[in-house]
């Protein structure tokens, strides 16, 4: 049995993630850790959970918890992560998996070490649509892949125009802008279809000038089977021209789905035009969590661990690299 320890219960582990610990077989959410301890105690109770603690130290501690689950914001996750693991215990982290490229070897490197696993919680690896996706470029649908594109536009929020600023814009604690925390996904989910980017071209700039981090990015990218992919972030767009497209073209058709609203999978190819679901589960972390508790307790295999998800960090930290060495 895997008793996870949660350090940091926010948002994100209030469905997303927190729930499936404990609904996976062989795992079960035994404590979890908030600085406040009025919040802490509030999610532990709401949840079920036996025990709440404010110290992260305590928790990782605790003989009874035997792995951790780091959901803090990532200026703190190489803290948490490297302190876990020289404890003896595997830890999964919310993504990015660290601040930046430096701390994930870091974390990697300690995983060596101790000879204990770490997992990242980029789970669309394991959602039943973007696996299928997977599964139809491997068929051959389109055909062979030739280029990928990218575009995620978003308007910024009411708080960020009344100067109101999230940690996720702050470079400190984020890594960077929204950037970080949404193009993540995607490049991390193009690493598990086509394997690492080797080649890197890309300017970030701060059109809407609401805060300090990037919003804007624009990048080409090759990757290491020939497979050309372009991609466009902007987070100061108007709300007419919001949108989320991945679309793969291939030598025989193309796919095109969203990455965040789980719009349908469309394919076109010499067949015509088709449709899919993207099924949504309640709890989208639950298949990557059964995958990971699978791989701790059945010698079984996560899709998403801290050598992959690396990979994405070093991504990112080369497509903004310029703006932050000004």
């Amino acid at each position: 049995m895997i008793s996870w320890g949660i350090i940091g219960c926010g948002n994100v582990t209030e469905v997303k993630s927190g729930p499936a610990f404990s609904k996976v077989r062989n795992s079960r959410l035994a404590a979890v850790m908030r600085r406040d301890a009025a919040l802490a105690e509030d999610y532990a109770r709401r949840h079920n959970v036996p025990k709440f603690y404010t110290d992260a130290g305590k928790l990782i501690a605790d003989p009874a918890i035997n792995a951790i689950y780091i959901a803090t914001p990532p200026s703190s996750h190489a803290i948490y992560a490297i302190e876990a693991l020289k404890a003896g215990k595997p830890v999964y982290i919310e993504k990015p998996m660290a601040l930046n490229y430096a701390e994930c070897t870091e974390i990697n490197k300690a995983s060596e070490i101790a000879g204990i696993p770490v997992f990242v919680a980029y789970y669309r690896r394991a959602l039943p649509g973007f696996v299928k996706v997977r599964d139809m470029i491997i068929s051959g649908i389109v055909g062979r892949p030739l280029h990928v594109k990218i575009e995620l536009f978003k308007p910024p929020s009411e708080d960020e125009i009344n100067g109101n600023l999230s940690w996720r814009v702050d470079p400190s604690v984020s890594g960077g802008g929204h950037f970080f925390d949404l193009a993540s996904h995607q490049l991390d989910y193009l690493d598990f279809l086509f394997g690492p980017v080797r080649h890197i071209r890309a300017f970030a700039i701060n059109q809407a000038k609401l805060y300090k981090a990037e919003d804007l990015v624009s990048a080409t990218f090759l990757f290491d089977n020939g497979i050309a992919g372009t991609g466009t972030w902007c987070f100061s767009a108007p709300p007419s021209s919001a949108r989320d497209i991945i679309e793969i073209t291939g030598d025989r058709g193309s796919i095109r789905f969203s990455c965040f609203s789980f719009d349908p999978i469309v394919v076109e190819n010499n067949d015509g035009r088709t449709e899919y679901i993207n099924e949504k589960p309640e709890h989208v972390q639950y298949y990557l969590i059964e995958q990971v508790v699978k791989a701790l307790t059945e010698n079984g295999t996560a899709v998403s661990t801290g050598i992959t998800a690396a990979r994405t960090s070093r991504v990112m930290d080369e497509m903004v690299r310029e703006y932050y060495e000004k």
